[in-house]
């Protein structure tokens, strides 16, 4: 009998601890596969967007229903940088993860005549094409801003499908674009203005008839629908890169008609045009819900730059805005949205940068990094769901050329060393003083000087521009002998 009454304790133990860890192996590979399978990743890029100018960021007069519930049931990030204050090289440092100033991409390629045979190096292979090769479906709506040669578009640099426009900018409403384009190609202007060149679809012309912002949110959902019908195991990889709200300030008059109550004409439209992207982007969730694509994709959304000030955006509490190497000028709105594993309901207060996102999504995508190619950035997806700084005792760069100098920004912890207009170096902590109100040079010189000397450090990785955004900045850059590092990292 007493052998009987142990052996049954010893059996139901047993069946009890196979229970127990059948069901942690359950729970660990629930969670397991909600962090590392292989989601859909929806890419939302803003042009020129105002750190204040998005509801979950603030905002009193800008209604945005749909991102603010995307932000409320993901992470929103309240210290997320871009590597450069405007366009042209932000992108290209997301795309090539590294700082556009080591690759010759510190400018926007020039407007209107592009060099032949000009754009970002064809040595730097995009992440697109390393999420192409691990077997996506890749797609981008919209501005690009990195080429327009052979080699240089889209199509060749990863991208499946490829719906929008080359250039640095485009006008909203095809009657007003079509008849400027029609004008100038009658007369001869060579170049023509981009900004009213024909849309293209992977390299073709296209007779586009929506306003600009409506047009790209329709090519998205008609982007996930056609993945929707091709093999289901394969993801997708979708970058709706929009060119609101940058200028021109044009809005349809029915978003303008909700926000009478701003009174300032710019400001206004302004608000019209981020709005209508908040309306595009509702129509791209319901498509993602409607697919069944909704819980596996990873959203992930912020701007190019700060807003400009004198266009209608703010930026508030930072300080001033693109352009410049002050906080309204590189930190953006950030949020990611993955129900799967994203934490909802949370702020995010540490360091994130854009240069992060080239490693982290070929994580996520199971994707093979290329051994030769170099990267600025990092994985930072188990500290993020963990809570942990991203880049503790790390510095987060910015830096922006002017005519006779360059104006230096640089993140560490809650320190922040800037120098700009030709200044003395100051030194501010952000976590108390986001506005950069308080300069604590003289209190914590230590602290900046160690800053400062790594920073010039940074700046010896850097290569002469490829291409300069004019010619009258070209003929400056060389008659001053820029770009003056020897004087831009002096301590007084």
């Amino acid at each position: 009998m007493k052998i009987k009454q142990t052996a049954m304790p010893f059996k139901l133990h047993t069946i009890f601890l196979y229970l127990f860890v059948l069901g942690q192996g359950i729970s660990l590979f629930s969670q397991q596969k909600s962090t590392t399978s292989r989601p859909n990743i929806l890419l939302i890029l803003l042009d020129d967007l105002g750190y204040s100018d998005v509801g979950f960021n603030g905002s009193d007069d800008i209604t945005t229903p749909a991102l603010d519930n995307l932000a409320g049931n993901g992470t929103i990030f309240t210290s997320a940088y871009v590597p450069h204050p405007f366009c042209g090289p932000s992108r290209a440092s997301l795309m090539t993860g590294v700082y556009s100033h080591t690759i010759g991409a510190q400018f926007n390629l020039p407007r209107d005549n592009t060099p032949p045979g000009k754009g970002i190096p064809v040595e730097e292979t995009f992440f697109s094409k390393v999420l192409q090769n691990a077997g996506y479906h890749t797609g981008i709506v919209g501005k690009w801003h990195l080429g327009v040669d052979d080699g240089f578009t889209p199509n060749d640099r990863g991208f499946d499908d490829f719906y929008g426009f080359l250039g640095g900018g485009h006008k909203y409403f095809p009657e007003q674009y079509k008849k400027d384009y029609q004008k100038q190609k009658a007369n001869g202007v060579s170049p023509i203005w981009d900004y009213v060149l024909p849309l293209e679809h992977n390299g073709k012309e296209v007779d586009e008839s929506e306003y600009l912002t409506d047009a790209l949110s329709r090519e998205a959902v008609r982007f996930i629908d056609d993945n929707s019908k091709l093999d289901q195991e394969k993801p997708f990889f979708l970058y709706v890169s929009y060119n609101a709200p940058h200028t021109p300030l044009e809005a349809k008059a029915s978003d303008m008609m909700k926000f009478d109550h701003i009174k300032d004409k710019d400001r206004r439209t302004y608000a019209a045009m981020v709005y209508a992207v908040d309306r595009g982007i509702k129509k791209i969730v319901d498509k993602l819900k409607e697919t069944g694509d909704f819980e596996d994709t990873l959203i992930i959304f912020f701007s190019d730059n700060g807003g400009r000030l004198d266009k209608g955006a703010t930026n508030i509490p930072l300080a001033e805005g693109k352009g410049s190497a002050h906080e309204g000028g590189f930190r953006t709105p950030m949020f990611f949205h993955w129900p799967k594993a994203v934490p909802s309901g949370n702020k995010f207060h540490h360091s994130i940068t854009a240069l992060d996102f080239y490693p982290t999504l070929s994580y996520l995508a199971g994707a093979q990094i290329p051994s030769s190619k170099k990267l600025d950035g990092k994985n930072i997806w188990n500290d993020f769901l963990e809570g942990k700084p991203l880049h503790p005792d790390e510095n987060i760069y910015v830096l922006r050329h002017r005519i006779k100098w360059s104006d230096v920004g640089v993140r560490k912890n809650q320190w922040k060393a800037l120098k700009v207009y030709n200044q003395s170096w100051k030194l501010f902590d952000l976590d108390k003083d986001p506005g950069e109100k308080n300069n604590l040079s003289e209190k914590h010189y230590d602290v900046l000087k160690e800053m400062v000397e790594e920073a010039e450090v940074w700046s010896r990785s850097h290569v002469e521009p490829s291409w300069f955004h004019n010619m009258q900045t070209q003929k400056m850059w060389d008659k001053e002998s820029m770009p003056h590092y020897d004087n831009t990292f002096e301590l007084d």
